[in-house]
């Protein structure tokens, strides 16, 4: 048998990996990628220092012949809950769950956060490796190559509501953003409104494009058209929402109902609102996105669209214990409905 990899030696394969009675080697996986058995070493326990065409040759070979670490005679009884940064409700939320499923399963949880220059991320890779959690759940959006270097070392991991699309086989949790974008837009249009605006987040971000894609559809099967100038891209803070709002409400054909991406932003319009003299609903109808607590605290309370977070933390954690026992699981990808919460910020239009 011979192995070819972009950039290596095409090596022919010594009969041990032809033997299905012996395990393969760090050796034979070493000979065969054209490394030496220290590179091999570094690649299978997740470690730096390796160029990353390397990496992938090894992993390549490793992936081909089967090649797997014996498993730890020790479990760490942990698991790591990673984010890019914790900085509002929304993050809460998602710790409250992982803790919900922890405490009920008697394991500890590493909090790790990577903060808002990332600078935490580069010696993560190696701390992580050194910890040896039982698994990860990871709100931050990692690399192929650090999933790799975690798959390498046997770290299972659960992606928390993934912001790009996934290789095949990324195990994940998330919801049903075009489902919910849709519902929200039907309300405003059940309710008799025409021109309604959308405050998206940013295009890259899948969920975003998701709900934009759901806000579409409904009005696409209602017969009305989606007009460039009432769609606006923003970040998915309040003072993003409020810059955009203020935008489209000083327009003199301004939309009569807004539909914002999320919490945050629609905490965004009410201040843009108030600052033009609207009332809502009276003036301007509004609909957000996630059900934060703060959504039945605002006056008039906010019409929005429910996001389980606690409950998408509770399955990620659930199915990233379960990969870290070892046990096989029968979806990778999971989806948990969204509902609309209709609260007092929706009404029919003004005449």
């Amino acid at each position: 048998m011979t192995t070819a990899e972009p950039g290596g030696p095409v090596t022919e394969l010594k009969p041990l990996l032809g033997d299905p009675t012996r395990p393969v080697t760090i050796a034979a996986i070493a000979e065969s990628a054209g490394v030496s058995i220290p590179t091999v070493s570094k690649v299978i326990n997740g470690r730096s220092g390796v160029a990353a065409d390397t990496r992938a040759r090894v992993e390549a070979v490793i992936s081909q012949h089967g090649y797997r670490r014996p498993s730890p005679a020790v479990r760490s009884n942990t698991l790591e809950l990673v984010f890019e940064e914790i900085e509002d409700m929304w993050g809460l939320q998602i710790i409250r769950g992982v803790e919900r499923v922890a405490r009920q399963q008697r394991v500890g949880v590493v909090l790790t956060e990577f903060g808002p220059q990332r600078n935490a991320i580069r010696y993560w890779i190696d701390d992580t490796i050194s910890r040896r959690p039982d698994c990860l759940v990871t709100v931050a959006q990692l690399s192929e190559e650090q999933r790799n270097q975690l798959r390498a070392r046997g770290i299972p991991l659960v992606v928390f509501d993934p912001t790009s699309e996934l290789p095949d086989g990324v195990p994940f949790v998330g919801a049903t953003n075009w489902a919910g974008g849709r519902s929200a837009t039907r309300h405003l249009i059940g309710l008799g409104h025409r021109r309604i605006a959308m405050i998206g987040g940013p295009e890259r971000i899948l969920c975003c494009r998701a709900r934009l894609d759901g806000y579409r559809s409904a009005m696409d099967a209602a017969g009305l058209p989606v007009e460039p100038a009432l769609v606006t891209h923003t970040g998915l803070h309040q003072q993003d929402g409020e810059v955009a709002a203020l935008d489209l409400l000083n327009r003199p054909d301004r939309p009569t109902a807004i539909f914002a991406c999320n919490d945050l932003q629609a905490l965004g319009v009410y201040q843009a609102a108030r600052k033009l003299g609207l009332r809502i609903p009276a003036d301007l109808s509004l609909v957000g996105f996630d059900d934060l607590p703060v959504a039945n605290l605002v006056d008039p309370p906010l019409t929005t669209v429910h996001q389980p977070l606690i409950e998408m933390a509770v399955t990620a954690t659930e199915l990233a214990l379960a990969l870290g026992r070892g046990e096989k699981i029968r979806q990778t990808g999971l989806e948990l409905a969204t509902t609309l919460t209709v609260r007092r910020s929706t009404a029919p239009p003004a005449a």
